[in-house]
């Protein structure tokens, strides 16, 4: 695809502009984040702008009087809320908006699971689990296996962990994070996955939010639950989002005769055609904005991290050999299995959990006020929700910050 010296100008100029002001990781999170609240239409079906929104806000509740509960999200011709312990995918979607700090995509390919957490006795949510087909590559994954596995025989067996949420400040008063981590790691998870897809899964995986930026995560400390594997590999552009790719890509449209970039049907379409543009972008400068162009490319690439990879095995002890195709039936780990259960893995999360609010409450430094994006929020809102920014020694127990060894 060839393009006018000044339409290559226009394009290349999106991208320097869209990445010029930012530096790290995080903060180009932030930014797409603050952009997908402040263009989404209102969520008055759920609740109303002075309410909870149906979180959990209890915050003098010990954990060990929690009840936790999970929901299946489904898409219900009704979404006022439970039915047969069945939540509303919409109200999944809506309020995992409000909660999380990253913008999250509706709906995705392969296999999806979406759990709602519910403490039973407030009926209110604590969290937010999606679950999906795996990445098609992993470094962590494949020197583990010591190869690069069949994918057909791998899909049968695994899955992903792709959002996992605690509503805040339910996950850094109680280690949110943790609880539900390791219920993504549970048997009654495998059961449902095995019957929606008639697989046999044995193999869960997971990366942290953060890269190399971050020296833990909210899944450390969880053995045997989730165990670390190592750092992915990273080296790709971050992504334009919502009206900034939709609208270049249109233009680019436009000027390929009306011909999309990359097949409709194609994997990672979004990603194929980031990248086939950037090509077209290089391929068409012929000035010093050539070098201004690479060199915005390079900077944002370079904002990309290594991330920190976890494995659960779900308690059997013959996993790789499963995932290579060596063996076909799975064994059990006798000292492990039964640790895999919802219940044996909310009684451990309540021995830390009680650990975490006993301590915080004899500091004056439990969090009282819930979190959540909204439109009238500030800049200093922006800022500082989900950083969890308090001023004592505590600043280095945040949910995504606790290991056991602290």
């Amino acid at each position: 695809m060839l393009l006018k010296e000044q339409d290559a100008v226009y394009a290349a100029d999106k991208f320097i502009n869209y990445f010029s002001n930012m530096d790290r990781i995080d903060e180009y999170l932030r930014n797409v984040k603050i952009e997908r609240v402040l263009s989404r239409s209102p969520l008055s079906q759920f609740y109303e702008e002075e309410d909870t929104h149906g979180m959990f806000t209890a915050y003098d509740m010990h954990p060990e009087d929690m009840d936790i509960v999970c929901y299946e999200a489904r898409d219900l011709k009704k979404t006022s809320g439970r039915i047969s312990g069945i939540r509303s995918l919409k109200e999944f979607n809506e309020k995992l908006q409000i909660t999380t700090s990253h913008a999250i995509e509706d709906s995705v390919p392969g296999k999806s699971l979406k759990w709602m957490i519910v403490e039973k006795n407030t009926n209110t949510i604590i969290g937010f689990c999606r679950f999906g087909s795996p990445t098609i590559n992993s470094k962590p994954r494949n020197d583990w296996l010591g190869t690069t596995p069949d994918l057909g025989i791998f899909n049968r067996h695994a899955i992903m962990g792709f959002i996992i949420v605690p509503t805040q400040p339910f996950g850094y008063n109680y280690l949110g994070g943790k609880l539900l981590a390791m219920l993504c790691c549970t048997h009654e998870v495998r059961d449902i996955l095995n019957k929606k897809y008639d697989a046999d899964i044995c193999h869960f995986e997971t990366t942290s939010l953060y890269g190399t930026t971050k020296s833990s995560s909210q899944y450390d400390g969880l053995k045997p639950i989730l165990r670390y594997k190592g750092l992915t590999q990273s080296n790709f552009t971050p992504l334009l989002h919502d009206h900034i790719f939709k609208d270049l890509n249109k233009w680019f449209i436009e000027r390929n005769n009306g011909d999309l970039l990359v097949k409709a049907d194609a994997s990672s379409r979004k990603l194929k055609t980031q990248t086939k543009m950037i090509a077209i972008i290089k391929k068409n400068l012929s000035s010093q904005k050539a070098v201004d162009f690479q060199t915005a490319i390079a900077n944002a690439t370079a904002m990309t991290e290594k991330k920190r990879t976890y494995f659960s095995n779900y308690g059997f002890q013959n996993v790789r050999e499963v995932l290579l195709g060596e063996d076909k039936q799975l064994i059990e780990n006798p000292q492990n299995f039964d640790k895999f259960y919802i219940d044996a893995v909310v009684k451990k999360w309540k021995k830390m959990a009680t650990k975490r609010y006993n301590k915080l409450k004899e500091c004056g430094s439990l969090r009282t006020e819930l979190e959540v994006w909204t439109k009238d929020m500030d800049e200093r809102d922006y800022a500082h929700i989900r950083e969890g920014v308090v001023n004592d020694p505590l600043v280095a127990l945040t949910d995504k910050q606790f290991t056991s060894s602290t």
